[in-house]
């Protein structure tokens, strides 16, 4: 599926419920004391979408792949700080919440970076480098790989004592 816009990601979507999981979790009087863990938390948080979103409006893979580094960076931070705060005496009463935020964290570092490695396979170097030519490549490559895809099944169907099942070489 082609993404236009970085609402439509799930990553981000994901990113977004884990901030709005963590401004939950720190309005509770835990986090009224002093020291900048509540802060530093919602930061890392917040860092996570942002970075996605920035990624993705700058227009380039590689910029894209560094921003999706420092999200999934930024994801490990939160999971980091949820971990000592389950650690904490006085965070008793939180230690329920926790799990759930902790595995949306890993939940959103498993989905930046399946995201990453399939960029990092691709040879589009991203939408600011993309004119007619390399577009219209791009496209005659893809409908040619799924025209062989498409073959392969037919001969399967036909003569699979000869050809075999393409599915199982994957």
């Amino acid at each position: 599926m082609k993404y236009k816009r970085f609402e439509e990601l799930p990553c981000w979507k994901a990113a977004m419920d884990l901030a709005e999981g963590i401004y939950a979790l720190t309005r509770d009087r835990f986090f009224s004391q002093p020291g900048d863990l509540r802060d530093q938390i919602r930061r890392a948080a917040l860092s996570v979408s942002n970075n996605i979103a920035e990624g993705f409006e700058r227009g380039s893979t590689a910029e894209l792949l560094a921003f999706l580094y420092i999200a999934r960076g930024s994801a490990g931070e939160v999971r980091s700080m949820l971990h000592l705060i389950e650690r904490l005496p006085d965070s008793a009463h939180l230690r329920g919440q926790i799990p759930k935020l902790t595995r949306l964290s890993e939940s959103c570092s498993r989905q930046i970076r399946a995201w990453a490695d399939s960029l990092q396979n691709t040879d589009i170097k991203g939408q600011r480098h993309l004119n007619d030519a390399t577009r219209q490549q791009y496209e005659s490559k893809q409908q040619a790989e799924e025209f062989r895809r498409y073959l392969a099944h037919k001969l399967h169907e036909a003569r699979p004592e000869i050809y075999p099942d393409p599915e199982k070489g994957k």
